[in-house]
């Protein structure tokens, strides 16, 4: 038994050797957060990805949406040293906020009509954001604190940024908890003050530098152990649109538009070229997007919707494609399978005229007969575009019902009918109702030919 323990331990102080070595070797990925909350309103924001992180440049453009107009007065309430970690390690668990050191800045975070945090903030060396409101504003930050700003006079008719410092624990005198807790008395007495002067505001809660940094396994050269069997995604081209009176009409986009005149021919990739739209048109109930290459290729895309009473709603199709090339025309019909509410796209991964086509050749020409088309990844819409560049909803060409979902609930049937069965019969079992008894007569049966 000694020898199997040993092994273990072992094994385990191994592990954990390597555990270290592993994040000594790690580089360092420092960013800062950032709190903005405001007594007017401020541009919306979507809520950053978990783990991402906000770039100066991304800051700098919200920073000139939300201070393009007007005159504002900006409170910068900036620490020596911030990290998210700080308000978790001391913004109270739980739902302890009495034991919280931001207590402050928690209530007007709730109170305020607007807020923005940012929880990653990239950091380089130096705190970026005082240099941004610099220019922003257009003037120079004046250092306040809760009693010179109690005596000045704040005009509201210009730009003001009064700039508050505040420290971070050093772990000489006081711990971080009281320090935070003393920062946050703070904040709460200089946003009592600014709103005792009926003055509106928008106060900015960063620091200068991270208190924190998180350390990042570095990546070696060659791959170990486990990772995401991801592809590496290539850079992607914008959508084919076309534009009537300034506004998306009709838009495709496809990663391959293949090409090919006989079933030996290689592909060709009309994708990889830019088109003309000359010739397209759309309306209420009929769309056309010709697309014209220099190669001399002409694919056109014909679609209509119209109202079907049995769904009670608007369904468009796409009726054709039409391939021209040398003066001879390849034509395709699509109506058949290529088909969404009105209101919809269409995806499809593959579009193809020969393998389980979607596209059906109709060609009367000889000699366009052997022409096949290969759309890989294809997306279409030709009406209700409401989203401005983007497509609509995607109606899938893939079935709900896979075969293997098929094959799945077949069997399952089975089985559920065997059980069935079998519990059938033995619900049908009798025993007997009289039995021998060793000390009586003995039963007998009478037998009559």
């Amino acid at each position: 038994m000694a020898g199997p323990r040993c092994s273990s331990k072992v094994r385990l102080i191994a592990f954990i050797a390597l555990f270290v070595a592993l994040f000594a070797t790690g580089s360092a990925t420092a960013q800062v957060p950032l709190l903005i909350w405001t007594s007017e309103s401020l541009p919306p924001l979507a809520s950053p990805a978990a783990g991402h992180i906000t770039s100066n440049d991304q800051l700098n453009a919200y920073l000139t949406s939300a201070f393009s107009s007007g005159s504002h007065t900006v409170l910068l309430f900036l620490q020596d040293k911030l990290s998210k970690d700080d308000f978790t390690v001391f913004g109270g668990v739980f739902g302890n906020k009495q034991d919280s050191a931001f207590q402050n800045l928690e209530a007007v975070l709730q109170s305020s009509s607007s807020s923005v945090t940012l929880p990653a903030l990239e950091w380089s060396g130096s705190s970026a954001v005082l240099p941004l409101l610099k220019d922003k504003l257009g003037v120079s930050p004046l250092p306040v604190d809760a009693d010179t700003l109690s005596e000045l006079t704040i005009n509201a008719s210009v730009n003001n940024l009064l700039l508050i410092s505040l420290p971070y624990c050093t772990g000489l005198q006081k711990s971080c908890k009281e320090v935070l807790h003393i920062n946050d008395e703070i904040i709460g007495k200089v946003l009592s003050i600014v709103k005792a002067k009926n003055v509106l505001y928008t106060a900015v809660y960063t620091g200068v530098q991270p208190s924190r940094v998180i350390s990042e396994t570095s990546v070696p050269n060659q791959p170990v152990g486990r990772s995401l069997l991801q592809a590496v995604v290539a850079d992607v081209s914008p959508p084919i649109m076309f534009n009537v009176s300034g506004s998306p009409c009709i838009m495709l986009w496809a990663q391959n538009l293949n090409i090919s005149f006989t079933s030996t021919s290689p592909w060709l990739d009309l994708a990889t070229q830019t088109p003309s739209l000359a010739g397209s048109l759309c309306n209420q109930t009929n769309s056309l997007l010709v697309l014209t290459y220099a190669s001399g290729f002409v694919l056109s895309f014909a679609m209509s919707q119209r109202f079907y009473p049995g769904s009670a709603r608007n369904w468009f199709t796409l009726d054709s494609v039409q391939l021209q090339s040398s003066g001879q025309t390849a034509s395709f019909i699509g109506s058949r399978s290529i088909y969404a509410p009105a209101e919809y796209s269409f995806h499809c991964q593959s579009v193809n005229s020969f393998d389980q086509a979607l596209l059906v050749p109709n060609n009367t020409n000889q000699n366009t007969s052997q022409w096949r088309l290969n759309f890989i990844n294809f997306q279409i819409q030709g009406f209700g575009l409401g989203n401005g560049t983007n497509f609509s909803y995607a109606s899938d060409c893939a079935g709900f019902f896979s075969p293997g979902i098929w094959m799945g609930l077949v069997t399952s049937l089975v089985m559920l009918l065997i059980l069935v069965y079998g519990l059938h019969m033995i619900m049908q079992l009798s025993t007997m109702d009289r039995f021998d008894d060793p000390k009586g007569p003995s039963i007998s049966v009478p037998q009559s030919e």
